[in-house]
């Protein structure tokens, strides 16, 4: 494990979660209640086919107008973002 120079501490990777950052939002309380139906598991694959396929048409989309990859994936983010504010990743 790499050491800092300052102080010889081990130096720690930042690691990004993924969903269930958003608490709030219009739509999560339609989200946690079909969690709790189907269940955490079934309920990470469903949204994550959703997720998937949402990211799938932003690129057919973009490349349809001739926008470059690096951009394609900036509107990806900007989507999550929304996800997050909306709240799907409740």
């Amino acid at each position: 494990m790499p050491r800092s120079q300052a102080s010889g501490a081990p130096t720690r990777k930042v690691v990004t979660m993924m969903g269930n950052k958003a608490t709030g939002g219009p739509f999560a309380p339609l989200v946690v209640v079909v969690r709790n139906i189907v269940g955490d598991k079934e309920f990470n694959k469903l949204r994550g086919k959703a997720i998937s396929l949402h990211s799938q048409v932003i690129k057919d989309f973009c490349k349809q107008f001739g926008v470059d990859n690096k951009q394609a994936q900036g509107v990806i983010r900007l989507a999550k973002k929304n996800g997050e504010k909306l709240g799907f990743l409740a």
